[in-house]
Formats: structure tokens, sequence, C-alpha cells
């Protein structure tokens, strides 16, 4: 038998065992861990010792993430990695559905919450790479409701009664790059001075798919409420990204998800991402789960930011900050276009210029108290100290309502998304060490013919 195969057996072994006599979640039978993919369609395969990377390492992160699901802290995860522009890891964990005892897929299907912010950030680049709007215009020239807006301040001292605050005219006008670098001073209104105001108007929160206003006039009756802040004075995350979706509508003249069709999504082969899910793939969405007080889960409320109006909705509002669907492979090749300078299978989206300003440091010291930095649309790692995890100077990332998140390390050449549908998740803290168990499974640079793995050691 070869050193191999013997390998492999003993994973088998190790696996078995950890999964033995562990609690299943909702007292059902425990679904065991997927290995790294089979070849799959869209991205090709290799083996983690072709890129660099250790077999026997990434196991260890199966072991971990199948521990979480066994222990009932969480229904279900997808793993992804890609070194070198090759799938090398592709794991499946616990159940899409508990109550009906699905495992996960690999082609389910997940809402994708503020992992949306990414396409639409690339959306507002090619129109920037096509000369049709600039960074430094003011918001207003493509949604002249947002001309004159304000800021909501505090009271001051010894005003009577609660509630109240003042409003003052906005300083300077808004401009694209404050929009993207959630620099613009508005907030999704929740925890706002003007919280009320949000909440009369109905739009409070990030959850638009139950919207059955599009998104220009939704975003256009936003810009009367008072703002958080001053444009480019402080890091305030909210509706901003939804604004840009808005704003690409008007300059594309074409509805948000005919844009997101036609120039990202078609082009990158990502056959299952929409706003709005197709009824004939309903039996591929991942259920919604919510952390419980005991430590347990237990299924979210069907409406709203629980299971949500993304199948049987109005389909109506297209929310660029939060709206989306997709699959674990389809985000993957979107993410391996940017770790890639922008293109993917011979298809270009953006110059690898674009990406380079996406991804530098445009908020100064504004975002995460200055340990790291913020670009067009995503986290920046400037200083690894700083920043305090694993990762390279340059890594960009972001994450999800729904307990999901991903990072680019392009000087690895490295794409990592953890996928799951979590909300709230309860202060879990399995998300740190999955990327800390990624970046452990590096063993050699990328495309470099890592030491074949020996058996574990007794």
């Amino acid at each position: 038998m070869t050193t191999r195969r013997l390998f492999s057996a003993a994973l088998i072994i190790l696996s078995l065992a950890s999964i033995a006599g562990a609690q299943a979640v909702g007292g059902q039978p425990a679904v065991t861990a997927a290995r790294p993919a089979a070849p799959v369609a869209g991205l090709p395969v290799a083996t983690p010792e072709s890129a660099g990377m250790s077999s026997e390492r990434l196991a260890r992160l199966d072991a971990v993430m199948q521990d979480y699901v066994n222990q009932g802290r969480i229904a279900g995860i997808a793993t992804v990695v890609t070194r070198g522009g090759k799938l090398v890891h592709f794991g499946t964990y616990g159940r899409m559905d508990v109550e009906k005892n699905l495992p996960m897929r690999k082609d389910v299907i997940l809402r994708m919450a503020s992992m949306s912010k990414a396409v639409t950030t690339v959306a507002v680049a090619i129109l920037l790479e096509e000369g049709r709007l600039l960074l430094t215009d003011p918001v207003s020239k493509y949604l002249p409701a947002f001309k004159q807006t304000t800021v909501a301040v505090p009271p001051p001292p010894g005003t009577p009664g609660t509630g109240r605050y003042g409003v003052v005219p906005a300083k300077r006008a808004i401009t694209i790059r404050d929009l993207l670098t959630h620099t613009a001073g508005i907030s999704y209104g929740q925890g706002s001075l003007a919280e009320s105001e949000y909440k009369a108007a109905g739009i409070l929160g990030w959850y638009l798919a139950d919207k059955k206003e599009p998104i220009v006039p939704l975003m256009e009756r936003l810009a009367a409420l008072p703002f958080d802040a001053q444009p480019g004075e402080k890091y305030v995350y909210g509706f901003n990204t939804d604004i840009l979706g808005a704003v690409v509508e008007k300059v594309s003249g074409m509805p948000l998800d005919q844009f997101f069709k036609t120039r990202i999504f078609d082009p990158l082969k990502m056959t299952d991402s929409s706003f709005f899910l197709p009824p004939d793939k309903r039996d591929r969405l991942a259920t919604v789960y919510s952390a419980a007080p005991n430590g347990g889960i237990v299924r979210a409320p069907e409406s709203g930011t629980g299971q949500g109006e993304y199948v049987d909705g109005p389909r109506a509002c297209f929310g660029g900050g939060a709206g989306l669907l997709s699959s674990p492979l389809d985000y993957a090749r979107f993410l391996q276009m940017l770790v890639n300078g922008g293109e993917l299978d011979g298809v270009r989206i953006l110059s690898p210029k674009t990406v380079e300003l996406m991804t530098a440091n445009h908020a100064g010291t504004l975002y995460n108290d200055g340990t790291m930095g913020f670009g067009l649309g995503f986290e920046v790692i400037e200083h690894l100290g700083r920043t305090g995890r694993y990762g390279s100077v340059g890594t960009y990332g972001w994450g999800s309502a729904y307990f999901q998140r991903f990072f680019v390390d392009p000087q690895e050449k490295l794409v990592a998304v953890f996928y799951a549908q979590l909300i709230p998740a309860g202060g879990l803290d399995i998300q740190e060490k999955w990327r800390d168990l990624v970046y452990a499974a590096i063993v050699g640079p990328p495309g470099a013919q890592a030491p074949a793995a020996s058996a574990p050691r007794r």
C-alpha cells in the first residue's frame, strides 16, 4: 500500500473516532465532515501539497469545524480555500436544514448579506474604469436628493425631554469615495439619534428584501433623514453601499440585478448568484438558525433577517449592500477574479491597477481604531502587529450578518471563505479559529511542492 493510501486511511480512522459519541444537533445522527473537493466544474482542483499547503494540517480545520457542529453550536458550515488559482480545499460540515436532516451541500445557496458589498464595489469600479463616474463626484450628481444633507447632533446640555436632537447642515457634499469607505456618516438608523425617524420612514436596518419600493426611490427618501456624522469625519457602517447600488442603476440605465448579471455574474459563470431565488432552486437554500441562550441553536423566524423574503417576496428592491444570494463556488470565483488582479479564465472584469486602488487604505485611522485600514469596500491589513491576526500586508476581506467571512491574501495568492447561516451568532469564536487553521496549513510558497505528509503520530 502506498504512503498516500496509508495516510488517507489514517485520516478516515481519525475522523470517525472524533465523531463517535459526539452530541448530534437536535438529537439527530451526526453528519460526517466532507473532505476536500472532487473535481468541480468552474475551478481547477489541485492537491494541497502541489500548492504549498498541507493535507494533514487542513485535516485539523475539518476536525474543528465538525466539532462545533457536533456540539450543536452551529447547524452547517462550508469552507473553501484556493491557492495559486487552484481549489485545494472544499469542506462541508453538518446540515443545511436540521429539522429535515439535510446535509450541507456543496451547491448550497446562501444569503450573503454584507458580502454583497464587494460585488457592488466592483460594479462601481467598472463604471469608474469606463469614465462614467469619478470617486470625487458628489452623490447628488446622480441622486439629486443628496444635494443638501443634514446631520443629527446631540441637544445642548440641560435640554428637557428625551429623544430630542438637533439637526445641522452637512459641511460638504457626500462623494462616491465617502460611500465606498463608509465615511459618509450614514448608518443603518439603529442607534442613531434620529432612530425614530428612520423607523417612521420604513428605512431601518440593512434588510431590504421585503421592500416593495425599488432601490432608487428608497435611497432618495433616505437622503431626507439626518445622518450620524459629517462626511469624511468618521467611519459609520450603514446604507452606503445600497446608495451606491442606486448610483449604479442611474449611471448605467440598468436595474442593479441586470447590471450584476451581464457585467459580473455571467462573465464569471456565477450561475447561482442573484438577488432573489428562482423557485426551482428553493430546495438548495440553506435554513437560517440563531444562537440560543443555552449555547445551542434554534430555527430563525420566517420573515425579515431570519429566513427572509428571498423566494416568495415582492422581488422589487435590489439591495447592493446586503441583498445577494450566492453559492460557495460562485463567490469563490468572484474572489479569485480579484486575487488574479481583475481577471478569471481569460475574462477581464477590472484592471489590476483598479484592484490595487480598491484594496489600499483610504480611511486613514478612522476604521477599527487605526489597527486596520479600509479601502473601497474592504478592510485591509497594513501592519500585522497592529492587526494582531494571521495574514499578510495587503490582505483584504469582509464578512456578513449571517456569520460568514472571506479574506484574500495577494502575497500568498490565497482565497479563503467561511460560509454559514447563523444570526445572531452568540459570540461564537469559530471564525477566528478557521482563519488561524487556514494560515497554519501553509507550508511553502504557492505552486511549490510541499513535502509528502506523514501519518499522524500517536
